[in-house]
């Protein structure tokens, strides 16, 4: 199994800090095929992100969009959209997750005028391809923002002057309309699903049901099981047990817990129960989990 986790508040949102306050600007080299379920699970965050597959093969997913990127492609993902990574085999993925607010303050001109338009034009994400040559541009620009962060000295200043001309590219040739009804929709749907996924997350050691979490969102029980499915492709009941799972293998690592008190401190009815689903997720016992991963952190 992986050795990663994605760690996230209640409304998905990741927690991990991208760079610092002064320059919120961070380089990462990711397999994605290293995490638990071969994924990065599903999670958002403020910043805009820019990938590049740089060996395998790599499956983005947000809302109905599934977006299948082979070797030499790469992905803009904007600010705010629940996503998720899947991988069927081990790649290598360098990617940049970076602040607007870096390429200028927001109370700006500059923001306000080039900024702003990406960020609200209702355009989620993406694909970029070597052709057509614009796309094939911002590639190329990438390979060079990603050269940088590998040299032995900083290069801040250069890195800021790359973004600034990948982000005009953007923004000359993204079909760009913030009125978009559809996007306007979207935001609604994501509202709806990060509020039932925070009930989710905040009632999931008690008994729920899909009429609780319906409730949580103010929608139909219908509506949940439409916007879950549509959006992370899963039910709402199938995600509680699939978190309810991902918290319970957090404890067989990280406590000595017994597998029984582990079971009943994350909502499952019996030991035997959470054994049968956490197998059919791990395949592997939670005992066998817990012995694999605890051998990983003594390497």
């Amino acid at each position: 199994m992986g050795a990663f986790r994605t760690f996230t508040d209640e409304t998905l949102r990741e927690t991990a800090r991208h760079g610092s306050a002064g320059y919120p600007f961070a380089y990462y080299t990711e397999d994605i095929w290293k995490f638990d379920f071969h994924c990065v699970d599903w999670h958002w965050h403020h910043e805009v992100e820019f990938l590049y597959v740089a060996r395998g093969t790599a499956v983005f997913r947000a809302g109905k969009e599934r977006i299948e990127l082979s070797r030499g492609s790469g992905l803009f993902l904007n600010s705010g959209v629940i996503h998720r990574y899947e991988a069927d085999a081990s790649n290598e993925i360098p990617n940049i997750v970076f602040s607007p607010s870096l390429l200028a303050p927001e109370e700006s001109l500059i923001y306000k005028k080039y900024i702003a338009p990406v960020l609200h034009g209702g355009v989620p994400c993406q694909r970029l391809d070597p052709d057509p040559a614009w796309q094939k541009r911002i590639l190329e620009l990438l390979l060079e923002v990603f050269e940088l962060q590998q040299g032995k000295q900083p290069g801040e200043l250069r890195t800021v002057r790359l973004l600034m001309e990948i982000w005009e590219i953007l923004g000359e040739h993204l079909a760009l309309d913030p009125e978009q009804p559809e996007a306007r929709h979207l935001d609604y749907r994501q509202a709806r699903l990060q509020t039932m996924m925070q009930y989710i997350h905040d009632h999931y050691t008690e008994e729920i049901t899909l009429e609780n979490i319906a409730e949580a969102g103010s929608v139909s029980k219908s509506s949940a099981l439409q916007i879950f499915r549509s959006d992370i492709h899963i039910s709402p009941v199938a995600y509680l047990i699939q978190y309810r799972l991902s918290r319970a293998a957090g404890q067989l690592c990280d406590t000595r817990k017994s597998v029984s008190a582990i079971a009943a401190e994350n909502g499952f009815s019996s030991a035997g129960y959470f054994c049968r689903k956490f197998r059919q997720v791990y395949a592997m016992s939670p005992m066998e989990y817990r012995k694999r991963r605890s051998y990983g952190k003594n390497d």
